[in-house]
């Protein structure tokens, strides 16, 4: 059973910084692409970030130059670092997993965390 744990949301006013964690339990987490999703009321789930067991990386062009997603592996961890945040960007941030190369499509993802809030005021 692979589980993905997120933390770090929480309130914050426009120009802030909020830095996300996402903890995987499973030995293969080396493997694994993961990615960083955000949904807000009424929308489709929304492509966030992206990273490569090697370290490549891959941005929505909404959050490029502001959001950085980077992993830890010997952690089993990945971290999703928030600069400049717009409100535009609240939302319900998801991590995810899958075996294979990175994706941006949710339907690629096989494992998923419960979610975390990302409010920004304005």
């Amino acid at each position: 059973q692979v589980q993905l744990v997120e933390s770090g949301g929480g309130l914050v006013q426009a120009g802030g910084s909020l830095r996300l964690s996402c903890a995987v339990s499973g030995r293969t987490f080396s493997s694994y692409a993961m990615a960083w999703f955000r949904q807000a009321p009424g929308k489709e789930r929304e492509f966030v970030a992206a990273i490569n067991w090697s370290g490549t990386t891959y941005y929505s062009d909404s959050v490029k130059g502001r959001l950085t997603i980077s992993r830890f592996n010997a952690k089993n961890t990945v971290y999703l670092q928030m600069n400049s945040l717009k409100p535009e960007d609240t939302a319900v941030y998801y991590c995810a997993g899958r075996l294979g190369f990175l994706k941006i499509g949710s339907n690629e993802y096989t494992y998923w965390g419960q979610g975390t809030q990302v409010t920004v005021s304005s």
